[in-house]
């Protein structure tokens, strides 16, 4: 084994010098680089597992958001489309009582027209009487050839009257 090692070139007490400096060098190194690398590392991994749990978490607040926002417009629009039924309602209640005042209004019109076609036709018969009295009362007087008094005009004209039933 010895002819082996110095055909290797193996010289014990270099290569324990050396395996000490290594060792030296690992602690230093794991204590002042890896280790503060690795909690580096360590702390991003954790931070992007928290941003993954987080983004998941937002998601599904996002999908019961949205869920939400849905039932709001579909609420809305039921409200939308129950006011705009009241509204018709209400129109056609609105119309239905003005079409019955323009009926009672225009009821009241013609039987005002009618008042007034009766009494225009009553003092139209009244002034015919009259005339038809004097005339009556002008065609006594020039047949019987005398003038006739206030007394006997007005019972001329009472018997006409009378008598005339237009």
């Amino acid at each position: 084994m010895e002819g082996i090692l110095q055909t290797f070139g193996l010289d014990w007490p270099k290569f324990i010098s050396q395996v000490i400096i290594v060792l030296i060098v690992y602690v230093i190194l794991s204590k002042y680089a890896f280790g503060p690398v690795i909690a580096m590392l360590e702390a991003r991994r954790k931070r992007i597992a928290e941003g993954e749990a987080n983004l998941k978490t937002i998601e599904t607040e996002l999908g019961k958001a949205e869920e939400k926002v849905r039932g709001m417009l579909d609420q809305a629009n039921l409200d939308a489309e129950r006011l705009i039924a009241e509204a018709r309602e209400s129109a056609e209640a609105v119309r239905g009582q003005k079409t019955q005042e323009a009926v009672k209004e225009a009821q009241s019109i013609i039987e005002k027209a009618r008042e007034a076609s009766r009494l225009e036709h009553e003092s139209a018969m009244n002034e015919l009487r009259r005339d038809f009295g004097r005339l009556v009362i002008d065609a006594t007087s020039k047949v019987t050839g005398k003038v006739l008094d206030d007394g006997d005009q007005k019972r001329i004209n009472e018997e006409t009257a009378g008598q005339v039933a237009l």
